[in-house]
């Protein structure tokens, strides 16, 4: 099963939760943050604007992004959990 984001949506597989904090203390599953970074896995073709023509997606598959803490919409892939979010929603890109 594949996932094609619609319009200006964007699937993004979020990175893995940290399970240690910087001076080493390991974090029970109860207190882990949600990520809000991951990279995207498929882009949609871009927003449909009122000339007809489809606006351009300023991320592409593979880049690694920033969102929101509860953004877009959460499912599950091949038991994968993924979610897939508006390209408007995304705060910015990691780059380097």
């Amino acid at each position: 099963m594949s996932v094609k984001p619609l319009e200006d949506r964007v699937l993004v597989k979020p990175a893995e939760a940290e399970t240690k904090t910087a001076s080493g203390i390991y974090l029970p599953e109860t207190v882990k943050e949600k990520p809000v970074r991951g990279t995207i896995v498929a882009t949609g073709p871009g927003k449909l604007m009122e000339n007809g023509k489809r606006a351009q997606m300023s991320v592409r598959k593979g880049d690694t992004v920033v969102y929101g803490k509860y953004s877009g919409t959460e499912v599950e892939i091949k038991g994968v959990k993924h979610l897939i979010i508006r390209e408007s929603e995304l705060l910015g890109v990691i780059e380097g």
